[in-house]
C-alpha cells in the first residue's frame, strides 16, 4: 500500500501532510488488522518534523510518500534543496531543532538521497511501534 502527495512549501503543508498520514495509516491496516494508536501518533510526529524542516529551510513544493511493506511504514519526505538535515546532538537546553534527532530515535536513523532538484529524506518506522 502507498500513498503519495505534493504540497506548496507553506506552514499549511505541515498540518495537511499529518493528516494525510493519519488517514492513510487509520485506514490502511495490515492483515485485517489495525495500525496500532502509537505507530500512527509516531508516523505523524516523523511526518510532521521531516515536512517541517522542508518548509523552514527550502524554497518550493515539498511532497511525501508513504508506503506500507508489511513490517513498517517507509516515510519519504522530498523538497528543493540539496542541503542535507542535520542532526544535532541531544541538548536539553537547545529550543528547538530537535527534529531530527527525533526521527533518528523513533526510527533507527534516517537517509538522504539526491533528487533533481533536491533531495529524499527517509525512514522506516516498524508497525509494532514497540519495536521502535
Amino acid at each position: 500500500m502507498r500513498i503519495s502527495k505534493e504540497f506548496a512549501g507553506t506552514s499549511g503543508a505541515i498540518a495537511a501532510a499529518r493528516l494525510l498520514t493519519n488517514s492513510f495509516l487509520r485506514g490502511a491496516g495490515t492483515g485485517g488488522a489495525a495500525v496500532r494508536e502509537e505507530t500512527v501518533e509516531r508516523a505523524v510526529l516523523v511526518v510532521s518534523e521531516l515536512v517541517t524542516n522542508a518548509v523552514r529551510h527550502t524554497d518550493g513544493p515539498c511532497g511525501v510518500e508513504l508506503r506500507i511493506d508489511g513490517r513498517a511504514v517507509e516515510i519519504s519526505v522530498w523538497d528543493t534543496s540539496s542541503d542535507a538535515p542535520v542532526a544535532m546532538g541531544p541538548d536539553p537546553t537547545r529550543i528547538g531543532r530537535h527534529g531530527m534527532e527525533i526521527v533518528a530515535v523513533l526510527c533507527g536513523g534516517y537517509t538522504v538521497t539526491p533528487r533533481r532538484p533536491g533531495k529524499h529524506v527517509s525512514a522506516r518506522l516498524p508497525l509494532d511501534a514497540a519495536g521502535a
